[in-house]
Parts: structure tokens; sequence; C-alpha cells
């Protein structure tokens, strides 16, 4: 578990499964923004954001994997006209989400299992705050890769603390190996920093 002494965050790092993770972030949706934006100088959901308008043609369409209250939609939208939907296991965040008005659409959806969408569906792909620890494991890259077109780009965050011990590494090492995604950017950047933790930006490219 990543080394914190912020009572909140381990709690949702020790997190055992969906359903528990369900409960915890609908209960946490309304003080969510608050408690890690200002609280814990929560700075990922932009400086992915902002990486990935970087990459983006215009109107692209952009899928937000565990969107949550919509910190991460809501930065890319503030820097590029991407077509963004998003999806979440929490309905609570969503819901938060929604009020936002930046989402094309918004869905409930467990990032451990396969989803609903079509292969190559989206141009891009953002994750940010879900690759960590009690979360979403490496597996699901593999899903992020799927829905994404040849050529498209996913950036996802992965806490630094489960980079090496969570198999994250690893895992992306083995996708880029079997020729689905190339391994353009693995950098070492902010996350929380008013906690002093760190996240890997990682930028795949779709092969």
């Amino acid at each position: 578990m990543a080394a914190t002494h912020n009572e909140i965050l381990k709690r949702v790092y020790a997190l055992n499964g969906p359903e528990e993770a369900q409960q915890v972030y609908d209960a946490w949706a309304e003080n969510y923004d608050a408690d890690t934006v200002e609280g814990m100088g929560y700075v990922a959901p932009a400086l992915a954001a902002a990486r990935l308008a970087e990459l983006l043609d215009a109107s692209a369409t952009v899928l937000d994997a565990g969107c949550g209250t919509g910190l991460a939609g809501a930065a890319l939208a503030e820097r590029c006209d991407a077509l963004i939907d998003g999806v979440d296991l929490s309905a609570g965040m969503l819901e938060r989400a929604r009020s936002r008005g930046v989402y094309r659409a918004l869905s409930e959806a467990d990032l451990t299992r396969r989803l609903d969408v079509a292969d190559g569906g989206y141009d891009a792909l953002l994750c940010v705050g879900t690759l960590t620890d009690g979360h979403v494991g490496p597996a699901a890259l593999d899903e992020f890769a799927r829905v994404v077109r040849p050529g498209g780009v996913v950036v996802a965050t992965v806490l630094s603390a489960v980079w090496e011990s969570g198999g994250y590494r690893s895992h992306l090492e083995e996708m880029a190996r079997r020729g689905l995604v190339r391994l353009r950017e693995l950098e070492e950047r902010p996350y929380h920093e008013r906690e002093g933790l760190s996240c890997r930006l990682c930028v795949l490219e779709v092969r």
C-alpha cells in the first residue's frame, strides 16, 4: 500500500472489490473534489488531461474510464473540443460528473470487467486515479487498448507506489512485446502533491 498518513487515502487504498468501492465512492461523492483537489493537492487529472489534449485531433472521441466526479473530463474540455464519454462504478460520482455538463454520455461500468464498447470505438482513452491500490489492476490496460482505434492513444496514471509491485510496468511491457501498444511515455509526475505521492503518466499508442 502507498505510504500515506491521510486517513481517507488509507481507506480507499484498502478497498476490497468493486462492491465495497461502489459504496465508499457513493458516500464520498459530495466531498470528493474538496477533499482531493483542495485537501490533497490532486493535480493528476489536470496533468493527464493537458497531455492528452496535446495529442488529439479536432472533435476526437474520448472515453474517460473511471471518470469519478469528472475532474479529468472537465480539464480536458477546457483544452480541446473532444467528444467525451465517461464511465464509472459509482452512481454518486457519475451524478457529480453529469452536473459539469462536459460529457456526451455517462454510464456505470466496472473496469475489472469487459466494457460494453465496440473494438476501436474511441480515438482515445483517459484514465486518472483508477490504476492504484485497492482499485483496478493492470489487466484493465488490455481492455483500454481494445476500445481505442489503431493509432489512437491511451493516457493513464498509475500510482507510483504500485507501478512495480502491482505489476503495471511488467504488464505494459508485455503488451508492447505482443504488439498491442507502443509505449510512448512512462514519466513520473506529481499525483497528490500535498501527500507527497507521485504517479507514472503513461502514454500508449494503440497498434
